[in-house]
């Protein structure tokens, strides 16, 4: 097999980051979206000794579960990748690629996953797009799968109508002014549950000094209810208000929680509820609990009322300003969120007996060395929430090798239609 063969494969089943799996005279080809019974004919787009990558350049015969498209751009856009997949077909493509993951791990698990299924629409509370001068007009839009170039969205499902009302109309007013859509990198947006508060951030080159020009902007959306530019360079980039408040409020049982559009926050508003519910649950009461990369507070404040006091560590500083805001709106007096790297967190502790752990890590993982550093604290539960089921596994083959096994296991599906999944884990000594 070599580069720009055109061949005709037939995808055996789904991978994670939404490849179909094939193979042509005994060699793995990977294709992007390609669904578990697919007869393809795809062109070979790179060939490395253990397999080959290729693209669809048409379907001979789609696969059991196949459904048009709700989306136009889903062909080019790298935001979704199983929209052409029935949805409770995706439940299970999602079931299986978490087994298997953990098992390519060494991580045994043979009962039944339950995945939490989502409305496939408007489900998003936080979005980013890329703006990017292209044919002589800006786009603003996500990424070709692939590669850096944007696909200008009209209407993204994922997103609400106000939240499509307002990328659409900052992109055209900032196709208006080149000047400052030169500035301007990509768009945030952040969206209460209730839709009540929506904030939108530029992120810019700008130096904070000319920032305020950009506020004009808030003309183009005025039911924003907050508008801000990241401007700055290095270690010195930070948000600057141009207009209203930079924070979306979300009731999460019963704890009102502030995040700030730079916070990390969990971005499904339908299934948020039951995310942090699944990890109280997991959480035995009493005790000490650590929460580690603890944002603005989702479990630390849920939990405050079981346990008997929470102790928390979150690198991004805006967020340990919200969770301390959130504390105190909510009267918890038991839980504190300091600023700082998670293992500076972890060796500033000293283990408590009978501790509880939760780990909430970005989509790289804890890595091993946090693993190994929770692990020899003896705690007596550690609660994994996961958005990544490939470095889920790596890190739980650590987990095993310091004496803990997988106890409990649910999954959320907090992204339909795309290739990621949300995961909860119990672990026990």
């Amino acid at each position: 097999m070599q580069l720009g063969d055109a061949i005709e494969v037939t995808v055996e089943k789904a991978v994670y980051r939404g490849l179909g799996l094939a193979r042509h005279d005994g060699q793995v080809v990977f294709v992007p979206r390609g669904r578990p019974g697919d007869r393809l004919r795809v062109r070979v787009e790179s060939v490395t000794p253990g397999y080959a990558r290729a693209v669809t350049e048409s379907v001979l015969e789609g696969g059991p579960a196949q459904r048009a498209a709700p989306c136009p751009v889903f062909s080019q856009c790298g935001g979704c990748a199983y929209q052409h997949v029935d949805y409770g077909a995706q439940l299970c493509l999602k079931e299986d690629i978490l087994r298997e993951s953990l098992a390519r791990a060494g991580v045994a698990w043979d009962a039944p996953i339950p995945v939490k299924a989502s409305p496939e629409e408007g489900w998003r509370t936080r979005a980013s797009f890329h703006l990017q001068h292209a044919g002589g007009a800006w786009r603003l839009g996500l990424h070709v799968e692939g590669t850096h170039r944007v696909v200008d969205i009209e209407r993204c499902l994922q997103i609400s109508p106000a939240m499509n009302r307002t990328q659409r109309a900052l992109a055209k007013a900032l196709g208006e002014r080149s000047q400052w859509a030169r500035r301007v990198a990509s768009l945030d947006l952040a969206e209460s549950a209730d839709g009540r508060q929506l904030v939108a951030a530029l992120e810019t080159d700008l130096e904070a000094a000319d920032a305020p020009a950009l506020a004009a902007l808030a003309e183009a959306a005025p039911w924003l209810t907050g508008l801000g530019a990241v401007v700055g360079r290095g270690g010195r980039r930070r948000y600057v208000s141009l207009r209203g408040a930079p924070y979306v409020e979300t009731t999460v049982l019963g704890v009102r929680l502030r995040a700030h559009v730079r916070s990390f926050f969990q971005a499904n508003r339908f299934l948020v509820d039951d995310l942090a519910r699944a990890v109280v649950e997991a959480t035995p009461p009493g005790g000490l609990v650590l929460d580690l990369y603890a944002g603005v507070g989702l479990f630390a404040l849920t939990l405050a009322g079981r346990v008997e006091a929470v102790r928390g560590v979150e690198i991004n500083l805006t967020a340990v300003e919200d969770a301390a805001h959130n504390a105190r709106q909510a009267g918890i007096v038991n839980v504190r969120i300091t600023h700082g790297d998670v293992r500076q967190g972890l060796a500033s502790w000293r283990p408590a007996p009978d501790e509880r752990v939760i780990l909430d890590p970005p989509r790289t993982g804890a890595g091993a060395d946090v693993v190994r550093a929770v692990a020899g604290r003896k705690p007596a539960v550690v609660v994994y929430v996961s958005c990544d089921p490939p470095t889920l596994g790596r890190d739980l083959r650590v987990f095993a090798a310091e004496g803990y096994r997988l106890d409990a296991l649910r999954a959320f599906d907090m992204f339909p239609d795309t290739h990621h999944l949300e995961a909860v884990a119990r672990l026990v000594p």
